[in-house]
């Protein structure tokens, strides 16, 4: 029987390992419960005053060390000049109209001396601070950021003599970005591997703000290449068991049957253990995934008057809920609409959606005094976002005890968190297990 591969959910992982298999000419089925591709990386549309207006389900952050998310779309053909901002390393945190913390790498310099350089001259910090920060630094990279024993990201900070105020302003809104998890239980091991890759060389530091939505971004140009390649995508189609057949797998939903040579799983981990509920040898899987705890991300939306803009793209808060601000104004066209992000859990969770805004709109009008009354708002909660990336966190691998059945997801590739990095590797690499048995 010739290759055909069936590959379950389309979400990053599973959008990434049917592109990487349809190019090099395999027969492949995408199926995917929902009714739109793109799993958490997707956009929605909301309707106010009758004009509908596109937003995405969570504003995404891309690094210049997404390598393998750059080639993905470059194979797919998304300039990425046409889709995604690329903003030189620059945090800039603010509380109440004043900057709490700035660090700006210089463009001119080669990598690593302008990320010293950097930390050497940012501000809110004291010196000693800021030498602390480039000893830390440099001790990372003679150890190529590997840790012999995991443990708590803020007390391994603490023990490499990183003070109070700079894992409140630095490193910590790092952690939040990168990981989805409060440093009081994220792993140090899985940060500092995000690290590496991100102080790699001087682009890999670089912030890739999309300029599109979600959907633009990814889901509609792969669906456009697979369908080129005579891929075949299924909508609406849960998958209710995977079953021996003779020619590999009978891959059952409620409408039909699929039989494959290979199947690659690609949904989230919550999902995966009703699809591998009739695949015996895999309930240590089920077991691991079965203790995961969550993460939500809250995306705020708040849309002010056309003429309403910030002074850059991306700003950090701190002080209040708010963690990080996206003038969509800039990136998407989308005048006066401003993005809020508050990761990981916390007391935000408490409050209404409504309060939620409202407690919003006023931390950004406190921080830029320009801003008037937002018109309207919209609260995107993600409950079950990200898993919580903690300390020596079990993660499957993607061979399975069957033959030609494979597992891909953002929890499959262990060297980092949940992100859409990380969901496009496992995907490739599943495919790679098929295209170079």
């Amino acid at each position: 029987m010739p290759k055909h591969v069936v590959v379950i959910g389309g979400g990053i992982a599973g959008l990434a390992a049917a592109a990487t298999l349809a190019e090099q000419g395999i027969q492949v089925t995408l199926l995917d419960a929902g009714s739109q591709l793109g799993g958490r990386a997707r956009s929605v549309a909301i309707e106010f005053n009758s004009q509908v207006h596109q937003l995405d389900n969570g504003q995404h952050i891309l690094l210049g060390a997404y390598h393998e998310t750059l080639k993905l779309l470059a194979k797919i053909g998304v300039k990425e000049q046409d889709v995604l901002m690329r903003v030189p390393l620059m945090l800039d945190v603010r509380t109440e109209n004043k900057s709490a913390f700035r660090l700006s790498a210089p463009t001119f310099l080669p990598a690593p001396l302008n990320q010293l350089v950097g930390f050497l001259f940012c501000n809110s910090l004291q010196w000693s601070e800021r030498i602390s920060v480039i000893k830390f630094i440099l001790r990372l990279k003679k150890t190529n950021y590997q840790l012999n024993n995991d443990e708590v990201l803020e007390k391994f900070l603490q023990k490499n003599q990183q003070s109070g105020n700079v894992i409140t302003l630095l490193w910590e809104p790092l952690c939040l970005a990168a990981l989805n998890t409060p440093i009081k239980i994220a792993s140090s091991k899985v940060f500092l591997n995000v690290l590496r890759d991100t102080f790699k060389n001087k682009h890999s530091t670089d912030f890739l703000l999309p300029k599109r939505d979600l959907s633009q971004l990814f889901s509609q140009p792969i669906s456009s290449y697979l369908n080129a390649r005579q891929a075949t995508v299924k909508l609406n189609q849960r998958v209710k068991s995977i079953t021996a057949s003779p020619n590999g797998y009978m891959v059952s939903t409620k409408e039909a049957q699929y039989e494959a040579s290979h199947v690659i799983i690609a949904t989230s981990p919550v999902r995966l253990r009703n699809v591998i509920a009739d695949l015996p040898k895999l309930s240590f899987v089920a077991e691991q995934t079965k203790s995961y705890a969550y993460q939500p991300i809250y995306t705020i939306y708040l849309q002010y008057p056309g003429s309403a803009t910030l002074s850059a793209p991306m700003i950090g808060l701190t002080g209040g809920l708010s963690q990080w601000v996206f003038d969509r104004g800039i990136l998407c066209n989308q005048s006066g609409l401003m993005a809020v992000i508050i990761s990981a859990e916390g007391r935000h969770q408490k409050l209404t959606q409504d309060a939620l805004a409202l407690r919003v709109a006023q931390e950004l009008q406190a921080a830029f005094p320009q801003l008037a009354k937002p018109l309207w708002h919209k609260v995107i909660a993600e409950k079950r976002a990200t898993f919580s990336c903690t300390v020596n966190l079990p993660r499957p691998a993607h061979v399975t005890p069957y033959p030609n059945l494979f597992i891909a997801g953002d929890y499959t590739y262990a060297d980092y968190p949940a992100t859409i990095e990380g969901a496009v590797r496992s995907g490739i690499y599943a495919s790679n297990y098929i295209i170079n048995p």
